[in-house]
């Protein structure tokens, strides 16, 4: 049987935990644009963050908003571009989203691959993201999963920002 673990982070976050979720729940579309641009007096520049930046977001059955849609993640991680697709799961009442891996390039080397996004507002100045990924090796000679963990972890702060600005 190979490998399987679970990796857990919290990240901090600023603003309210309603409008991180919210943001995560139905506006994945925006992610392209919101990390990997740079605000510079009243202009924008493009700014290609090598690791963590994301390509492109698309629906490939269901809605932007829907429990059980289905989207496809164009995004570079490692240097390398990469290809996830993912059936979203929605719990309004714990502001949880669950992202159960289905096929691209990480599905490759794993047979399970599930992201748990939990925002809490723990108090007015006390937001977090806890993030959970259970994952399976398909073989043993497969390595660990860390650098996933770290892009998860680098998508949700660089949306931290465009999160409180919008």
């Amino acid at each position: 049987m190979a490998t399987s673990g679970t990796y857990v982070t919290e990240v901090p976050l600023k603003g309210s935990a309603e409008k991180h979720y919210k943001r995560w729940r139905d506006e994945n579309h925006l992610f392209p644009d919101a990390i990997g641009h740079l605000a510079l007096g009243n202009r924008f520049i493009r700014v290609f963050r090598v690791g963590h930046h994301i390509q492109g977001v698309t629906v490939h059955d269901g809605e932007w908003d829907s429990h059980e849609a289905i989207k496809i993640w164009n995004y570079t991680c490692d240097g390398k571009q990469e290809v996830f697709k993912e059936r979203k799961e929605i719990d309004d009442e714990n502001m949880v989203i669950t992202f159960r891996g289905l096929e691209g390039h990480v599905m490759e080397q794993l047979k399970v691959y599930d992201i748990i996004y939990q925002f809490s507002q723990k108090s007015p100045d006390d937001i977090v993201c806890k993030i959970t990924m259970i994952w399976e090796k398909r073989t043993d000679d497969s390595p660990e999963p860390s650098n996933y963990m770290k892009f998860l972890k680098s998508v949700i702060a660089d949306m931290d920002d465009h999160v409180v600005k919008a």
